[in-house]
């Protein structure tokens, strides 16, 4: 049973936003390495935005130093399909030089998934992630409506595996799936497919450990976990306790258990730090078996509440909770992972705040409704997509399509300001955030040499 070790990227995102900077972890790198893990998911997912907008990092020169102690472990990374690891889709041409430049860095294995199982919108990725080298993992998002169901699922596993990934992920980004409907699933797929079979759950609802018990019943391949300090709550399931259990029956996790007991002694005080300045909210640590109604995921929980928090209106995080899920009804059940998480759970907040559903919509959301973030898995709500719409019928193409290569505009744009092809991709992603990175990094020391870009193509 393959265990990926997640405290590097989506632990601390679901426990708080992403705030684990490199100087926290890098001298607890090489330990990690010898510690058995199949992987380490240590980038994608918000690593990328929170290195630029808080942390004053190059998440490039992240991934580069994290490599350079990880010889013998492979890397991993969320990649977003067309979204990358921002919040709209982006031109092909990003796409491709984004997946490349990922690899080059050091990236081994990057899960790719669309947040509305719209499969068109990850064939770019997946195409120049094999093209490259990389191993493709493609993803289904799981969730629960009227609408999602065992075959769906089947014939999204059928798609992924048409297009030529090495790997599947089932992607339970809210912690909702039982340990039957983990059993059934994995079972159906491997009955239907011949691709090894990854499951990512959460903690959230308590029902993350269980379910991955089940996953290795049903003859999945791997399960995600976290180090012990950092999982439970929204984070993942424990590492060291799935692979205590897992040995006692018959699995071959290939961990050290005395090197995983070392890795979660390094990062304790790491988490009381950051318990004691706020960072990480206690109230992302429990059991959280509503999430069963509301289906949030945990990094959109703790994004929630930081929200709620900086509008001094926590005291309103219950009603944003009942709205969320009406919300997501209204936009045709949309499984609840970013970007769609984000969009869905700010509409909330604002149908609340303003207290009149849909006074103010987001223009992210009239994106959706227009159809730019592909196909919505279930029918719209007519009133809204009228209020957004009018007349104007929604888009049935693929949206990148549309998009004009944005690479050479962004490279004459930045000049010298850019000192690799990395920089005009974290331009391209971020603009603005970029912009601010470079202004400090400038400020900070000597311009390295620059060059062409094209020179080193």
């Amino acid at each position: 049973m393959h265990i990926t070790e997640t405290v590097l990227r989506d632990a601390n995102q679901s426990l708080m936003a992403t705030r684990l900077p490199l100087s926290d972890f890098k001298d607890v790198l090489d330990l990690m390495d010898k510690a058995g893990y199949h992987s380490v998911e240590c980038w994608g997912g918000a690593t990328f935005d929170s290195c630029l907008r808080y942390l004053g990092e190059d998440p490039w020169e992240r991934l580069r130093t994290i490599k350079s102690h990880m010889k013998n472990t492979k890397l991993q990374m969320l990649l977003r399909g067309q979204n990358l690891l921002g919040y709209r889709h982006y031109s092909d041409d990003t796409v491709r030089r984004f997946v490349r430049k990922s690899i080059e860095n050091g990236m081994d294995i990057i899960r790719i998934f669309d947040a509305l199982n719209d499969m068109r919108n990850i064939r770019t990725a997946v195409d120049e992630c094999l093209k490259a080298g990389g191993h493709a993992q493609g993803t289904i998002c799981y969730t629960l409506s009227p609408i999602h169901n065992l075959e769906m699922y089947v014939g999204l596993g059928k798609e992924i595996e048409a297009m030529g990934c090495n790997s599947l992920c089932i992607k339970d980004m809210a912690g909702i799936m039982s340990p039957k409907e983990c059993f059934d699933l994995v079972s159906a797929l491997k009955a239907e497919i011949k691709l090894p079979i990854y499951v990512h759950t959460h903690a959230t609802t308590g029902l993350g450990a269980m379910t991955y018990l089940k996953a290795a019943e049903a003859g999945a391949a791997g399960i995600d976990c976290a180090t012990s300090c950092f999982a439970g709550g929204t984070s993942q399931p424990a590492t060291e306790s799935l692979t205590y259990t897992l040995s006692q029956m018959g699995f071959d996790c290939g961990v050290d258990r005395d090197v995983l007991k070392k890795v979660n002694d390094y990062f304790v005080p790491i988490r009381d730090k950051f318990i004691a300045e706020g960072t990480l909210d206690p109230y992302v640590l429990g059991t959280k078996a509503d999430a069963l109604t509301y289906q949030i995921p945990g990094g959109m929980l703790s994004n929630l509440v930081a929200q709620l928090k900086a509008q001094n209106a926590l005291d309103r995080l219950d009603e944003v909770l009942l709205e969320t899920p009406r919300v997501r009804r209204d936009l045709g059940y949309p499984p609840l992972v970013t970007p769609l998480s984000q969009m869905v759970g700010v509409q909330a907040t604002v149908n609340v705040l303003v207290g009149e559903r849909y006074k103010n919509v987001g223009k992210e959301i009239k994106a959706y409704i227009r159809g730019e973030y592909g196909k919505a898995p279930g029918p719209i709500d007519p009133a809204l997509a009228a209020k957004v719409l009018g007349d104007e019928k929604p888009m049935t193409g693929r949206f990148a399509e549309t998009i004009a290569p944005e690479f050479p505009e962004a490279e004459k744009y930045l000049g010298e300001r850019a000192q690799s092809e990395e920089d005009v991709l974290s331009y391209i992603a971020f603009p603005q955030q970029a912009e601010q990175y470079f202004a400090k990094r400038d400020s900070e020391k000597p311009l390295k040499a620059t060059y062409s870009i094209k020179e080193v193509q």
